[in-house]
């Protein structure tokens, strides 16, 4: 079985996305940017929590956080990886 691979998932994922949310993504991806990269993390996940009550945020904002958080957490990149992939099969159409 060929395991996903997390970078080759987000960056299919980010070519996917409208480009006012896809260049903030790509300027956290870069290497020196771990001082975005986290409170932006965690500011998507806790948005993503709220936005099981409030319908304007939403759970998306959950998956996208912990990949962002994955760039500097290793542990994190093989769990995401599927996620992403599993995602990216559902919404992105060159992903199928």
């Amino acid at each position: 079985m060929n395991r996903p691979d997390f970078h080759e998932e987000l960056d299919r994922l980010q070519n996917w996305l409208p480009g006012w949310a896809a260049r903030p993504l790509q300027s956290a991806r870069r290497p020196g940017a771990f001082w975005l990269r986290a409170p932006l993390g965690f500011a998507l996940i806790g948005a993503g929590i709220v936005g099981v009550v409030l319908p304007i945020l939403g759970f998306w904002m959950v998956p996208l956080g912990l990949a962002l958080l994955a760039l500097d957490m290793p542990v994190l990149r093989r769990p995401l990886a599927r996620v992403l992939a599993f995602i990216n099969k559902k919404i992105v159409p060159e992903a199928g």
